[in-house]
């Protein structure tokens, strides 16, 4: 009995292990390619670290005002992320919590989902013109407000499981004892979820991050560019600059890793049942 233990904690580990560095090697071969100097890409071997390392790849992007695109990401995703958060939090709880008629719940529901599920482009139109009548076309609150479509629904749809696990019967011990609607979802409807609550903002946070369709359609300042339009300006008809792709791949990865790394402990709980 316990060999069998000690073998299938062994083939756990190495499973583990295994799973790291399937996950570690396309980062760390990113991080690699951005040290290359260019005639180090044409060469026929094969090495996953630079024989003569080099900054120069790093050093022509702070040229280009990486540090700026890089803010207006984090701009534009903390604040879709807070956004649907606050729209989507209350959305979640009065859907689980309350009676609606005629199953109209339901009915805002599918609506939402098939909100989410429109290809990006059939509501270009539409948003542009709601937000060229806003004066926010070109703008990074355009884009916060934009990126709605992308994240609302989603975190709709993830926070009402978490809304569900939290006992009824706290609220209503609570309701007995005088709490305003204020107060239970203060002091005992977040608290309880708030794993749940750093789960979907980290995923919607990964939404907007990532997101290019309409940060390429709405802003045409390059000073406004986030990291995915600008990194779509380093292909090119002519040259692929694959030293400053690697390079601002590599430093546009880092912010999440850190992200889930600092969150790790909420986000396994909110996904494992920790709300129980």
């Amino acid at each position: 009995m316990t060999g069998g233990t000690s073998a299938g904690a062994w083939a756990r580990g190495a499973a583990t292990y295994l799973a790291a560095v399937l996950f570690l090697l396309p980062i760390v071969w990113m991080a690699a390619t951005s040290l290359r100097p260019p005639i180090e890409y044409i060469s026929p071997s094969i090495s996953l670290w630079p024989s003569s390392a080099t900054l120069e790849h790093y050093r022509a992007l702070m040229a280009d005002d990486v540090a700026g695109k890089a803010l207006n990401s984090i701009i534009v995703a903390l604040g879709a992320t807070s956004l649907s958060l606050a729209a989507g939090f209350p959305a979640a709880y009065a859907l689980v919590r309350l009676r609606f008629p005629a199953r109209l719940d339901m009915a805002f529901l599918v609506f939402v989902l098939l909100v989410k599920l429109t290809p990006p482009i059939s509501l270009a139109i539409p948003l542009y013109q709601v937000l060229r009548a806003l004066s926010l076309l070109d703008t990074l609150m355009g884009l916060i407000i934009v990126y709605q479509v992308y994240t609302l629904p989603f975190a709709i749809w993830m926070l009402l499981g978490f809304v569900r696990d939290v006992p009824v019967e706290y609220e209503e011990a609570a309701l007995v004892d005088g709490a305003s609607l204020a107060r239970r979802l203060a002091w005992i409807v977040v608290p309880v979820m708030m794993p749940g609550i750093i789960a979907t903002a980290v995923f919607v946070m990964i939404l907007s991050w990532n997101e290019f369709a309409y940060a390429l359609l709405f802003i045409q300042s390059p000073s406004k560019f986030t990291l995915p339009t600008f990194i779509a300006t380093l292909i090119t008809e002519d040259e692929t600059f694959w030293g400053k792709l690697s390079a601002i791949g590599f430093l546009a990865s880092l912010p999440i890793l850190l992200l889930v790394g600092f969150v790790q402990k909420g986000l396994t709980r909110g996904f494992g049942g920790g709300l129980k």
